[in-house]
Formats: C-alpha cells, sequence, structure tokens
C-alpha cells in the first residue's frame, strides 16, 4: 500500500483521529512506530517513515510505542473490507487462524496453494503471512502484558504461541524488551476470574442505540444491557464463557472483559467482537457521505455515530432473521429465546465449573444455538417452540447448508456467491439475504429494500422507488438503512 508522505505528516501533526489506525509512522532516531494521534512530540519530517500496517514498520525493526500503544489501533472503515484473497487472509491471520494452523490450511479454505496466498499477501502488505501472524500475536501479547493479570504462561497461550519460550525469544528478539520487565511496569485492570482489555475505535460512536440494538433482537437468556454495559454468552470451539462491553469514560475505546474460560480463544473472539460492534468503521467519513443527500442530510443533523451492528456467529444471525420474517421485533425476540431455551447449551453444563460459575448476570443461562445442534432436530421439534412446518424446514434447511455443504457467513467471503446460496435455500428471499449480508457478512452496502420499515420511513410502496431513492447511498446503504430504522422509534 503506498502512502502520501506529506498527507501523512500533515494528519500527524493534527493528532487526526481520523487516520488512527490507517497508518503508522516509525522514527528514525528512537527506532519506534506509533499511531498517529501519539501525544509524543511531533518529530521532524526528515525522520519520519510511514507504513500501512505494524507488521511492515516491525520489518524494518522498529518497536512499538509504549505510550500510544500500536495493538490499540481501529483496523480499517468498511470501505476497505476484505475484497481479496490478501485482504481476506489478513483477517482470519488477525482472528488467529495461524494459531495453531499453518498457511496451506489457510490457503485451501480459499482454493489457493500457500505459495499464491503467500505473493499475494506480500503483494498487499510487503510481508508474508507468517509476519503478519506473528506481529499480531507480538501485539496481543503485549497487550495482555500491560492490561492484565494473566500470568506469563496464559499471556503466551492466549496469545497463540505455542511455548512461553518461544513467545519470550521472539518478544526479547523483536522489540528489544523482556516480557517480565513490561509486567513489572503495567497497571493490570483484571479482576481473577476475568480479563480486561481495551478496544478502540473512530467516533462517534452512539453506544446507547447500539446496545440496545442488539439486545432488542436477541434471547433474553443469551444477552442483555445492564445500563451502559452489554453482556452476552460466547462459546468458541471448546471455550465458553461470557464477556461484557462498556465505553470508557474520556476515551475513544470500549472496556471489553472476558472471561477465563474464554482465554484459549481469544485472538478470534475479539475479531468477532470488533465485528460485532462495527468498530472498524469510520463514521465520518461515512455520514459526510450520506450528508450529500438531502433526506439524509436532516436525519445526521439528530443522530450521528450509528453503526451496523455485525454478528458475533454467523449462523445466529441467520437464523434470527429467518426467526423474525414478517414479525415484530418483538415476536422475533420472543421466538429466538425459545429456540435458545430449547436447543441452546444451557451455562450450567459448560464443560469446567469456572467457565459457567462466574456468569456475571442471572439472564445469561444459554449459550446461542448451534448449525450443528438444529441439523440434528427434526421438524416436530422446531415446531414446537411455535414456528410453521415452512419456517422449520427453512431453518433446518439452513443449518444443513453450513454443517453439510460449507456455507460459511461471515466477513471476507464473496458476497454475491453467498447471497445467491442463501436464496437458493427455501424460505430466503431477498430481504433476508440483504439482512444476513449486512450484519453477518458485515456488506456496507446491503440493503433489504422489501422492509417494511424502510418504506415507512421513506413513504415509497413500491421496490423500484425504494431503489432510486437509496442510490445516492451507495457504498453505505446498510448505514442509511439504519438510520432510517431509527427515526421509527
Amino acid at each position: 500500500m503506498e502512502l502520501d508522505s506529506s498527507r501523512c505528516y500533515a494528519a500527524l501533526k493534527a493528532r487526526d483521529a481520523r487516520f488512527d489506525g490507517r497508518f503508522f509512522v516509525a522514527v528514525s532516531t528512537t527506532g519506534i512506530y506509533c499511531r498517529p494521534v501519539c501525544t509524543a512530540r511531533t518529530p521532524g519530517r526528515e525522520r519520519c517513515s510511514f507504513y500501512a500496517n505494524a507488521a511492515a514498520a516491525e520489518r524494518e525493526g522498529y518497536r512499538p510505542c509504549l505510550r500510544c500503544r500500536p495493538e490499540l489501533a481501529p483496523g480499517h472503515a468498511p470501505v476497505d473490507a476484505v475484497k481479496s484473497a490478501a485482504r481476506w487472509a489478513a483477517a482470519k491471520i488477525e482472528a488467529g487462524a495461524m494459531n495453531g494452523g499453518d498457511l496451506e490450511g489457510l490457503a485451501a479454505e480459499y482454493g489457493l496453494s500457500s505459495r499464491q496466498l503467500r505473493r499475494v499477501v506480500e503483494r498487499e502488505f510487503g510481508v508474508t503471512p507468517v509476519a503478519l501472524a506473528q506481529t499480531r500475536r507480538l501485539l496481543l501479547a503485549k497487550q495482555l502484558l500491560t492490561d492484565s493479570t494473566l500470568a506469563m504462561t496464559e499471556v503466551a497461550l492466549a496469545a497463540g504461541f505455542a511455548s512461553v519460550r518461544r513467545f519470550n525469544h521472539l518478544f526479547k528478539t523483536r522489540y528489544g524488551l523482556n516480557p517480565g520487565a513490561l509486567r513489572r511496569h503495567a497497571k493490570p485492570a483484571s479482576i481473577a476470574d476475568a480479563v480486561t482489555l481495551k478496544l478502540a475505535y473512530r467516533p462517534p460512536l452512539d453506544w446507547a442505540r447500539l446496545a440496545a440494538f442488539l439486545a432488542s433482537r436477541g434471547a433474553s437468556g443469551v444477552e442483555c444491557v445492564r445500563g451502559e454495559r452489554y453482556l452476552r454468552t460466547a462459546a468458541i470451539g471448546n471455550a465458553r464463557g461470557w464477556f461484557s462491553a462498556e465505553p470508557v469514560a474520556g476515551q475513544l475505546a470500549l472496556r471489553l472483559e472476558v472471561s477465563a474460560g474464554l482465554m484459549p480463544a481469544l485472538a478470534p473472539l475479539l475479531a468477532r467482537v470488533r465485528h460485532l460492534f462495527d468498530l472498524d468503521a469510520n463514521p465520518r467519513v461515512i455520514e459526510a457521505h450520506l450528508r450529500g443527500e438531502a433526506r439524509m442530510k436532516g436525519l445526521l443533523r439528530r443522530q450521528s455515530g450509528l453503526r451496523v451492528p455485525g454478528a458475533f456467529d454467523g449462523f445466529e444471525l441467520a437464523l434470527r432473521a429467518v426467526l423474525g420474517q414478517q414479525i415484530s421485533v418483538k415476536a422475533a425476540s420472543t421466538l429466538f429465546s425459545r429456540c435458545a431455551a430449547a436447543f441452546g447449551e444451557p451455562v450450567s453444563v459448560a464443560s469446567t465449573a469456572a467457565q459457567s460459575a462466574a456468569m456475571p448476570d442471572a439472564r445469561l443461562q444459554f449459550y446461542a444455538p448451534t448449525a450443528q445442534r438444529l441439523a440434528r432436530a427434526n421438524l416436530r421439534e422446531l415446531c414446537a417452540i411455535g414456528l410453521t412446518k415452512k419456517r422449520a424446514e427453512t431453518l433446518h434447511e439452513l443449518a444443513r447448508a453450513i454443517t453439510d455443504h460449507g456455507l460459511k457467513l461471515e466477513p471476507g467471503v464473496d458476497i454475491e456467491a453467498t447471497m445467491n446460496a442463501l436464496q437458493a435455500l427455501p424460505g430466503i428471499g431477498a430481504w433476508t439475504a440483504h439482512y444476513i449480508a449486512m450484519r453477518a457478512l458485515g456488506y456496507p452496502d446491503a440493503y433489504p429494500h422489501a422492509d417494511l420499515g424502510l418504506m415507512k420511513a421513506l413513504g415509497l410502496r413500491k421496490a423500484g422507488d425504494m431503489l432510486a431513492a437509496a442510490e445516492p447511498w451507495r457504498p453505505w446503504r446498510a448505514y442509511a438503512a439504519h438510520h432510517l430504522w431509527a427515526t421509527l422509534k
């Protein structure tokens, strides 16, 4: 990725938060690289080099700044969403795909050879996939050393290292720091049975609307909101537990609390949480574009910082979308709660006592139903929660498409192919496919134009008129839709 040095330096001098995570600056005289929002005195132009990502700076021998902490920088905005094999691979690596795996397995998942994937990643990022994975592990370990009270062995394993020896060697070699020394200077923010981390975002963020949207469409036994704090259960692989999130006063960050039972899946958990809260969006850029259309200009005077709520799990979101077809939000939430109680794993039978005993809210009673569980269910069981036979058949076929036919509902997949595959299933039309694309796939231009709420907000009734009205909002029609939905409350 080529960077305009003069623009980068101007952003650095202004400490413009809109560029945080979009580039890093390395200073030749200190050997350190920083975020453009670092509060240290701005170095002279001749001492600065600019890099598109942390791995590229570290390849040149620079160490991460201990003040601005590059590991907290937000990722790319929706306009930079994963569209190529390189971006897809980077997103998978960010989520820990190479922790315990290898490049061959990752490449095969995309239908490439390991040599092809290595080549496209190097062309896009200037570093190998292994270097990307190592940098991500090191930065996550650095964050855990600084913010948590985890033992050194737990830090290494949670960050994705196979051994403490390998972790210590890479940390000292790459950063010139002793992990133990960094821990002695840290101010841990964790409690005994959980780890607390920070997740940065670009402002503005309307957290109250985001948390309320998620809770109102979830299952009462799976997620809830208490004050400003959003909580939910989480199951990733064999890991079970809970996490919570809330804004940090005076900072552009969320405080994420993760239970100890989820530490083995920390890397994928962090990626899922960022997607769930749409933390990599750049609202100022999106809203500046939407303001160009008269109807949106008026809305954005009254509401700003809306995100497109993502999905913690693609199948879970698709399940909710099917349950919500042609009924009210409240009725859909009731059905999902019944589904979670009938087919979700109860917290009380989690694999270890520690994972089930520390739930921070009594309302958290179930882990969301999985595709594997619903694929095993028969139609009579599905109908027992209040579904029609046709709706039960749709859920069963959706679950089988994931478990038996490899359908993936996650960011980075081929949008068009995935939406076509969804609409080939009985009972799934354009509305459901676009809603799933909007939230599970992270597609910022998804637009369920047949939605009755959107029609009401726009005062239109014909599909052609709905599509024409949304044309000026491309490529962020999903954000425009959420602004319109917000007016209906």
